[in-house]
């Protein structure tokens, strides 16, 4: 059961809960659960069944997919006022997780059960804009990550991941690996590559990015680069 003033703070991050029919917001606040997990958690693996979606919050998941080679790539995050379309899709389609979700925050959540968000999606205008809307979002950014995994340079990449988080960003050579799907030996070179070249500054647990037109300089020419055809000419 969720409480009145649990109710009222979730509010603050889905108010179009507000826009759900009297009786579906009594039965979400009625039979919703509670959900806490702590930062490490798995909260679903590949195949794991799927029986209710999730709004969050506090906290935040990430999703993601592990390759045969064993190398892992993060598909998205999810923070507080966000859906997982994994989550939304597995409940359309009566199916099972197609990849692993960890919170990687300290996780505040509550459980609207399946059959209750089908029925929000079928009585409620303006909750199913939204549930489509963001799967909609997410659709477009995993082309954008397939498109960069498999046309882009690992050093093109982690320049823009760079330049979304800088300009300091508190991190770990192993962490931006995971969010790049590659190893952490790799992203070393490559970051000593571009301290050599005075476009980072690199300490104990953190990035430093000093040149971002240098940064900038490098998505430009890969991309340049990787849209021309082999004799040379552009597309």
């Amino acid at each position: 059961m969720i409480s009145q003033s649990e109710y009222d703070n979730l509010l603050a991050f889905y108010p179009v809960l507000e826009d759900l029919p009297a009786d579906l917001r009594a039965a979400f606040q009625s039979s919703g659960a509670r959900l806490r997990r702590r930062t490490g958690q798995v909260l679903f693996e590949v195949g794991s069944a799927c029986s209710a979606n999730i709004l969050i919050s506090a906290g935040e998941i990430h999703v993601s997919r592990l390759a045969s080679t064993g190398r892992e790539i993060l598909l998205y995050r999810v923070e507080p006022g966000e859906t997982c379309i994994l989550t939304t899709s597995c409940l359309l389609g009566d199916t099972r997780y197609p990849a692993r979700g960890v919170v990687t925050a300290d996780l505040l959540g509550y459980l609207m059960p399946g059959p209750l968000f089908l029925a929000a999606i079928a009585q409620a205008p303006s909750f199913r804009q939204f549930i489509f809307g963001a799967f909609t979002r997410r659709v477009a950014n995993l082309m954008l990550l397939i498109e960069e995994i498999a046309f882009y340079r690992l050093d093109q990449r982690l320049a823009a991941l760079l330049l979304s988080q800088g300009p300091v960003i508190t991190t770990t050579h192993q962490m931006l690996a995971d969010e790049l799907g590659s190893v952490r030996e790799v992203i070393s070179r490559i970051l000593r590559g571009f301290a050599h070249q005075r476009l980072v500054q690199l300490e104990r647990g953190q990035i430093h990015v000093v040149n971002h037109t240098g940064l900038e300089e490098i998505i430009g020419r890969e991309r340049d680069q990787s849209h021309r055809h082999p004799d040379g000419s552009g597309l």
